[in-house]
């Protein structure tokens, strides 16, 4: 950050906390109600403009200082004095007090204007949900205390790691940033204090219509196929896009989407993941170049975690179907993973749970269904599956590592570099890492419960072409039967406040991600009791 000069208000940003500054920096970007308002706010003055002794949008920079900005309305005449006003709305804090980032904001602001030649006589803000002006004083000292936050705000950019969240402060209740900070999740002082996460407000569509196509019309996205219209949802709502074997995106839809930050994963009609799309305007580049050279040895204590947590959820689904003697041999052998040496230790330790596990599972399903899957089971197969079982595990575990990678993109990490799987064999290995503590109680519980609930049945699947195949329909309610499990709500056993499946699958991408950036010392997996 040496030569390029710093915005002022990420000076701002400082002030109010070096973290969120240096997620800013990092290219972190959120939607809330609060940046809503703040965007409403500065509509009226965003437009670059001058109308009598009356500016909009006045870009200024200095390079003595080493900052650019913009004022939102200088008026005056240059020869006696100008004055600057910064538009500001109040929908969390809702009463129209300056705060000292407006205060050096302004002051920045200020500085530039008079290293330019020109005289500063006032300072402003002005409320507008208030309708309010309040006055901010020129004084040395506050030039002082500006020039101090900003060579704070230097340091914050050049360094390797993000500062640490803050503790206990009431900052984080009304952050916007706090999703993808998560303060609590990320603080080192053991304690997991609630604050709002909240879920995305958004849908992921996905699309498995043979033949279709997903266009763009009147800002919304519609799927046809030939003269029919199966399906239009506004552009808004579609946080992102799954597709299944030969259908077809527009490439306005692309373009769209990766404006949006939103991912687009392809997958094959089995379910497997062949490929995603992502924005390029990723955050945190330098630790997914630490999550490379880390990559490329592998973790063995993201790798044991990652391994203990899932043979933790292996064992209680045995317990909970009648298998607790089965159930207790995992637990201990989750033991064993924890204090494993290596990571070919770990995955010999995987092994032998998934054998004990894989030889129960027919038994968990019930009903006049039970029969048809159980028959044909040949035990544990994963690629090129020929009987209906393992055909719906494998979907729903493709249907996992697509959320996966929305996740993984979501925070700058790289899908595809991953610490437990090898990333030489061109897969999503981060993504399958991320998923192992999620396949049982989602992707197993999906398929379990959609056959002994009569979603799914033989009369989903054909055997035409000599392999048993899951019909439209079998893959429509598979579908709808993951979209409700994943948008069912857990308490976090970590940090103890309720989250949808989905979220908390980006909660545990973020996780990983602080451990690379080093304001976590360990991850934690989900389990299940």
């Amino acid at each position: 950050m040496e030569d390029e000069a710093i915005p002022i208000s990420l000076v701002a940003h400082t002030v109010f906390c070096r973290r969120r500054a240096w997620l800013e920096a990092a290219g972190e970007s959120v939607e809330s109600a609060a940046i809503q308002f703040g965007q409403d706010a500065h509509r009226r003055v965003d437009r670059a403009g001058t109308s009598e002794d009356r500016s909009r949008a006045v870009a200024i920079s200095s390079p003595e200082l080493g900052i650019t900005g913009r004022c939102d309305v200088v008026t005056g005449d240059p020869d006696e004095g100008l004055e600057v006003v910064e538009f500001k709305s109040t929908p969390v804090r809702r009463v129209p007090v300056v705060t000292e980032a407006q205060e050096v904001q302004l002051t920045l602001q200020r500085l530039c204007l008079e290293l330019a030649g020109y005289s500063v006589r006032r300072l402003a803000v002005y409320f507008v949900n208030h309708e309010t002006r309040v006055e901010v004083s020129i004084d040395d000292r506050m030039a002082e205390r500006a020039l101090e936050w900003l060579v704070e705000t230097k340091a914050v950019l050049e360094s390797a790691t993000a500062p640490p969240p803050l503790e206990l402060d009431p900052r984080c209740a009304r952050c916007s940033h706090a999703s993808v900070c998560l303060p609590d999740e990320t603080g080192r002082d053991g304690k997991a204090r609630r604050i709002s996460v909240a879920d995305p407000d958004s849908e992921i569509l996905h699309v498995q219509t043979y033949g279709c196509r997903v266009q763009l019309k009147s800002h919304r996205i519609e799927v046809v196929k030939g003269q029919e219209s199966l399906a239009s949802i506004p552009l808004e709502r579609v946080g992102g896009v799954v597709l299944f074997g030969n259908a077809d995106l527009s490439s306005a839809v692309i373009r769209e989407l990766l404006w949006r930050r939103a991912t687009i994963v392809w997958c094959t009609g089995r379910g497997r993941v062949v490929g995603w799309a992502s924005s390029a305007e990723t955050p945190h580049g330098l630790e997914r170049a630490k999550q490379h050279v880390l990559s490329q040895e592998g973790s063995l204590p993201l790798s044991r975690e990652a391994i203990r947590a899932k043979i933790v959820n292996q064992a209680t689904a045995l317990r909970r179907h009648g298998f607790a003697e089965q159930g207790a041999s995992l637990r201990a052998l989750a033991r064993q993973v924890g204090m494993a040496r290596s990571i070919p230790n770990v995955l010999a330790l995987e092994g032998e749970a998934a054998a004990v596990y894989f030889s129960r599972f027919p038994a968990f399903l019930k009903g006049t269904n039970a029969a048809f899957f159980t028959d044909l089971w040949p035990g544990r197969r994963g690629r090129g599956a020929g009987d209906p079982l393992n055909i719906l595990l494998n979907f729903a575990y493709g249907l996992l590592v697509a959320e996966a990678v929305r996740a993984i993109a979501a925070c700058g990490l790289d899908p595809a570099a991953g610490f437990l799987h090898s990333s030489s064999r061109n897969k999503p290995a981060l993504a399958l890492d991320l998923i192992e503590e999620f396949r049982a109680p989602i992707a197993d519980s999906v398929v379990l419960g959609a056959v002994n609930n009569g979603e799914i049945g033989q009369r989903h699947f054909t055997s035409i072409l000599g392999d048993w195949r899951l019909r439209e329909a079998g893959r429509k309610s598979l579908v709808a039967a993951f979209e409700r499990r994943v948008a069912s709500k857990l308490m976090h056993p970590v940090f103890d406040y309720q989250v949808s499946w989905r979220r908390a699958m980006e909660v545990q991408a973020r996780m990983i991600l602080a451990v690379l950036e080093g304001t976590r010392d360990d991850y934690r997996g989900i389990t299940t009791r």
